[in-house]
């Protein structure tokens, strides 16, 4: 059982055909977090696939053992699980690996009131109680009680907006064959826009398309959709429905800097002065607007722990990331899907506008999209590049970044694997990709 390998920055993640997630590790780590947390109750849901039963089996025994009740919530998306942490102040956990393939599988954990657990923040004292096997078994176990949550669920994320305020708008919505399709009918039967849904039946196989969104092949039948269908907006979710990406009604993806900027300035209007948290992958325009709506930008590292914790210190009303997580005050600054979708809505109900229209109130500079290189030693060829720019501006808050002026790009390690990851933003298209060969010549010579 090699931990190193499957605990991540975030959560637990591994293959599950090749024995790095198995049933003991499942309730190692669920005696261990029922110890860490001493709750008397931990929720835990879990995705479609096809070893999610079987390690819910595990996970829920080591928390009995540990003398916790399980709230199983069977198959929901993650941000059900955030909801039901947070309304019920309960520990949580959920079974998934997110937009990873059939084969792979993980755990998502969050403390009462839907704290994050990174390795910052418990993880790391996890995997040492799994190490050490030292979690004793409780003289009284726990029970596992079945509770249905989609209905509050559902009640929860319209309460996030004004339901009388949508327009008639049209949907085309791609759930993967994820988890989204448990909730998303429902919460349209409730409001005036309508809903065109494929891939909405959840089936762990993913036989239509790899549940990430982030990949521009998996959003090719969506965007043929919302341009068939005409459209007004275009949503794909990710296998756990944490995630959103959207197309405009010309079949054009949104940046989540476009989505984190339109969103941020939509919630300044009902709050004006409030703080809106974005990670430093984000769009220089993000904090630029979020300064002209009058709010206070603030800018973090990389990850779902950090953007919480920075949101619970400055009390922001919203968070935003490059990849398509945003986070809600409303939500216990979880990061949920189908929030952002329903904000939008509202944003163009509003607006009046295409959203094809109203997004270039906020696209003013272009950018690389993240780029990877392959390396053998990160650290030296992060410090080749930070030694050839040291004449500029930067901050080492989360890798390199180096500033250009109005152009800027940020280098830094994957916390899985041997890769550099490069972003890179500027004026135009040229100037990116002369910043991008610059950059990239450096990590390759370094290699």
């Amino acid at each position: 059982m090699d931990l190193d390998t499957v605990f991540k920055a975030y959560d637990i993640r591994g293959r599950t055909d090749t024995g790095e997630l198995d049933d003991e590790l499942f309730r190692r780590v669920g005696s261990a977090f029922a110890s860490l947390t001493g709750a008397a109750a931990i929720c835990v849901g879990r995705d479609c696939r096809s070893s999610s039963p079987a390690l819910f089996e595990a996970l829920a025994d080591g928390m009995t053992s540990a003398g916790s009740k399980v709230v199983d919530l069977g198959e929901v998306p993650t941000d059900l699980v955030y909801f039901y942490s947070g309304s019920m102040s309960l520990p949580g956990a959920m079974i998934t690996a997110s937009h990873n393939p059939a084969e792979y599988n993980g755990l998502k954990l969050c403390r009462s009131g839907a704290l994050p657990v990174g390795v910052e923040s418990g993880l790391t004292q996890i995997k040492s109680l799994v190490e050490s096997g030292s979690v004793a078994a409780s003289g009284v176990p726990g029970v596992v009680e079945a509770v249905d949550a989609v209905g509050p669920y559902v009640d929860h994320l319209l309460a996030q907006i004004d339901p009388t305020s949508l327009a008639p708008l049209s949907v085309a919505a791609d759930g993967g064959n994820g988890m989204a399709g448990v909730a998303i009918e429902r919460v349209f039967s409730a409001i005036e826009c309508t809903l065109e849904g494929i891939y909405l039946e959840p089936d762990g196989s993913f036989p239509n398309h790899p549940a990430d969104p982030l990949q521009p092949e998996n959003l090719v039948d969506l965007i043929d959709l919302v341009i068939t269908g005409g459209h007004d907006l275009g949503v794909a979710f990710d296998g756990d429905a944490d995630r959103a990406f959207f197309i405009d009604d010309a079949g054009q993806p949104l940046s989540g800097s476009t989505v984190t900027a339109l969103i941020a300035r939509a919630l300044l209007e009902a709050e004006p002065g409030a703080t809106i948290v974005h990670n430093l992958i984000t769009s220089r325009a993000v904090p630029e607007i979020v300064a002209e709506a009058g709010g206070k930008p603030v800018r973090t590292r990389v990850g779902h722990s950090y953007i919480k914790q920075v949101m619970a210190e400055t009390d922001a009303i919203f968070g935003g990331e490059h990849s398509g997580h945003y986070y809600f005050r409303g939500n216990y600054r979880a990061d949920s899907g189908m929030i952002a979708m329903l904000v939008l809505l509202q944003v163009l109900s509003r607006d009046g506008r295409r959203l094809s229209q109203l997004r270039q109130d906020v696209e003013r500079y272009a950018a690389s999209g993240e780029i990877n290189f392959r390396v053998e030693d990160a650290a030296s060829a992060m410090e080749e590049v930070a030694s050839r720019y040291a004449g500029h501006d930067g901050d080492r808050l989360d890798g390199l970044t180096v500033r250009l002026g109005v152009s800027w790009f940020n280098l830094r390690p994957s916390n899985t694997e041997p890769l550099l990851r490069l972003n890179v933003e500027a004026p135009n298209a040229h100037a990116v990709a002369e910043i991008v060969a610059e950059v990239g010549a450096i990590v390759k010579g370094a290699a």
